[in-house]
């Protein structure tokens, strides 16, 4: 049964105005109202909230003499903010704060930040989600007893710009048992998303190839098996792939808030599911090839993994985590119902 948008677990993060450079009001009202890093670089430098973090997470931004890379590290006297972009990048990424979610013995449980990739996906990639986990491991390891850098077992992945949450594992019987589960579809994955147009509650039901034909991942022209492409080659038979669509909130802008249950988790599933159906997510740059409505503007796609459930490898129990929207995905939502939060 779905539930009602007042229980949804998207309570939108408080953030006082911007105010512009050379006013006579100071940045930071009072003693007592310190800001956000990236809200304080945004506005200083005239950034948008994705190239404000972007330069924090990657050592360009100092307050007072400290190199600061946590975006939401609070600032009290803005005059302090200095920005170098020939600053070195620091040598290891941090995870910020609050984005451990759950640790034990056998498994990980992290909220990621959005722009991170969870694993390289080209050689020589640094400052992943699975690398940063590992960094953060080694150091608790360090303080409690000592010991090297801890092996970390990847069984799912969420994409670069998706936020949420994520399961590692720390163990071999950790994986195991969490490859077996993710395969048999029994761990819950509930995501939210802002998705164009008006969406409708439904359950979408498709083969996904690797390739549809035109070089991107899709369904099955006229889902016909043995179809051949646009470039003339067989397209095979895809994976079996189920989204269940719960639409949530029908917003002014043009779009719908939605939340998105997986039944089977192939890539961008749900991504290809509701852009085919019409409804590209908002922000969506790959996914659009047969779109022609407007493009509604987003910092970066919004699609968001708010709730995850498993039966934990080593107790048995069921197991189960929910995490906010963050941020940008609260203020997109905001702005497409009509106001502005901050």
């Amino acid at each position: 049964m779905p539930r009602k948008r007042a229980d949804l677990p998207i309570r939108p993060e408080p953030a006082p105005r911007d105010v512009p450079v050379g006013t006579d009001e100071p940045l930071v009202p009072a003693a007592d109202r310190p800001r956000a890093l990236d809200a304080v670089v945004r506005t200083l430098f005239s950034l948008s909230w994705n190239e404000a973090r972007a330069r924090i997470v990657s050592g360009k931004v100092r307050v007072g003499e400290t190199v600061r890379v946590d975006p939401l590290f609070r600032v009290r006297d803005p005059s302090l903010v200095t920005l170098n972009m020939n600053a070195p990048k620091p040598r290891t990424p941090v995870l910020p704060p609050g984005a451990i979610v759950h640790v034990d013995a056998h498994v990980v449980v992290v909220d990621k930040p959005s722009g991170v990739s969870t694993v390289p996906f080209d050689e020589g990639e640094t400052g992943t989600l699975d690398e940063r986990v590992r960094d953060w491991l080694s150091e608790e390891g360090r303080r409690a007893r000592g010991g090297g850098r801890p092996p970390l077992g990847v069984v799912h992945r969420l994409d670069k710009e998706t936020s949420g949450l994520l399961v590692f594992t720390r163990t071999w019987l950790a994986k195991q048992s969490l490859t077996q589960q993710f395969r048999a579809h029994t761990v819950l994955r509930r995501y939210l998303a802002i998705a164009a147009g008006d969406v409708k509650t439904q359950t979408i039901r498709s083969d996904i190839l690797a390739n549809r034909g035109d070089g991107l991942r899709g369904t099955r022209p006229n889902d016909a098996r043995g179809q051949r492409g646009q470039r003339g080659h067989a397209l095979g038979q895809g994976q079996r792939a189920v989204t269940h669509v719960t639409a949530l909130e029908s917003l002014p802008g043009g779009a719908t808030l939605v939340e998105c249950k997986l039944e089977t988790g192939r890539t961008h599933q749900i991504r290809i599911h509701l852009s085919e159906a019409g409804h590209p997510l908002v922000g969506e740059k790959v996914y659009i090839r047969d779109y022609r409505g407007e493009e509604l503007r987003a910092p970066r796609m919004m699609l968001h993994a708010a709730e995850l459930g498993f039966v934990h490898p080593s107790t048995e129990e069921d197991v189960r985590w929910e995490r906010d929207a963050p941020r940008d995905f609260m203020e997109t939502l905001a702005r497409l119902r009509g106001r502005r939060d901050a």
